[in-house]
């Protein structure tokens, strides 16, 4: 709790503890025990960062070139690699059970917590409690309240273990409550179905089973790009011009996952290079400035090299990447847009 920022921590709102208490009583109603309730509740409290962050979801979307450069990133393919050998006896254990491609169960890990690097800290039941309050989405957060008070019951995990992101989704495979009981699973035999344990057996067991019961084909691939030799199947082209891709029912069931088909791309795009494959081969068109992805890492690399810090350079304009066009514009006495553009491009030469 020290680590989180301050907006994630408990502040006084005598609102949310009137919600609190009478939640309190539905959810005895409900079969959760008082001393399930007591402990769960212990310390918890109204997290302001969590509305904000709820009410701030935008419905931008990058592009698909730009969500591969962050979904599928070298760091991301070396680390899977790295995570996948090291798990290799685990992961096949996993595939033998239920039938879904290793490099595919470590691709979610992947994206979901960075291969565990990034389960979240926010405790759940003050992240789904806060947003059950709030009301934007009320009756779908106190499911979720509801859902991890059972956990609580079942004794999968301690109270004060039970962390996730700011949203309520936990673990190494960033289960939301609801999901998590009805498709964890102990894969490790010692009685708990533990997500959160630095041991990433169960999470990963979890969502071999979650694909496994959304009706994954066993040694069925999930598609691959038009042209690589990948099985056929239905042929979609996310973003125009870009490159084309066959996908299978099995590229249906990881949108299970996660409703989104760049999501599905970056799951088996990142399984395929955690398999040893290649980058993509055909290319996408220049952005809505007239730059390339090549183009847009030079850009990074100039503005750093002239003190600009970009925060790295990986081709995707994003907040440090605009701080640093604004800086250096303003340095410049240029007008601050914090737009990239060819000229901008040719002014750092």
């Amino acid at each position: 709790m020290a680590d989180l920022p301050a907006d994630l921590r408990p502040v006084p709102n005598s609102a949310y503890d009137a919600w609190v208490a009478s939640f309190r009583g539905r959810a005895a109603e409900q079969g959760i025990a008082q001393s399930t309730l007591s402990a769960a509740f212990q310390g918890t409290g109204y997290l302001p960062g969590v509305v904000t962050r709820d009410r701030s979801q935008t419905e931008f979307s990058r592009t698909l070139e730009d969500y591969l450069s962050i979904a599928v990133s070298e760091e991301r393919v070396q680390k899977g690699r790295a995570a996948f050998a090291r798990h290799r006896g685990t992961l096949s254990a996993i595939e033998n059970r239920y039938g879904v491609d290793a490099q595919v169960v470590t691709a979610i890990w992947g994206l979901e917590s960075f291969y565990g690097e990034r389960r979240g800290d926010v405790p759940v039941i003050s992240a789904t409690s806060t947003l059950a309050f709030d009301g934007r989405r009320g009756r779908f957060f106190e499911q979720q309240l509801l859902a991890a008070l059972r956990i609580l019951q079942n004794g999968d995990v301690p109270a004060a273990r039970m962390t996730g992101s700011w949203a309520g989704a936990m673990g190494h495979t960033q289960f939301i409550p609801t999901s998590y009981l009805q498709f964890a699973v102990d894969f490790t035999g010692d009685g708990r179905r533990d997500i959160w344990s630095d041991d990433p057996s169960d999470a990963l067991a979890s969502a071999a089973a979650y694909l496994q019961r959304n009706g994954w084909t066993r040694g069925l691939r999930w598609g691959g790009e038009v042209g690589s030799g990948g099985p056929s199947g239905t042929v979609i082209q996310p973003q125009p011009g870009g490159p084309r891709f066959n996908t299978t029912s099995n590229f249906r069931v990881i949108k299970r996952y996660n409703n989104s088909d760049a999501y599905a791309i970056g799951v088996g795009h990142l399984a395929d290079r955690i398999g040893g494959a290649g980058p993509l081969r055909g290319s996408f068109p220049p952005d809505a400035h007239g730059l390339t992805k090549a183009d847009r890492i030079t850009l990074q690399q100039r503005l750093t090299a002239r003190g600009f810090d970009t925060q790295g350079a990986d081709g995707v304009i994003g907040n440090n990447t605009e701080a640093a066009i604004r800086a250096y514009q303003a340095s410049r006495s240029l007008p601050v847009t914090g737009t990239p553009s060819q000229a901008l491009l040719q002014s750092l030469l």
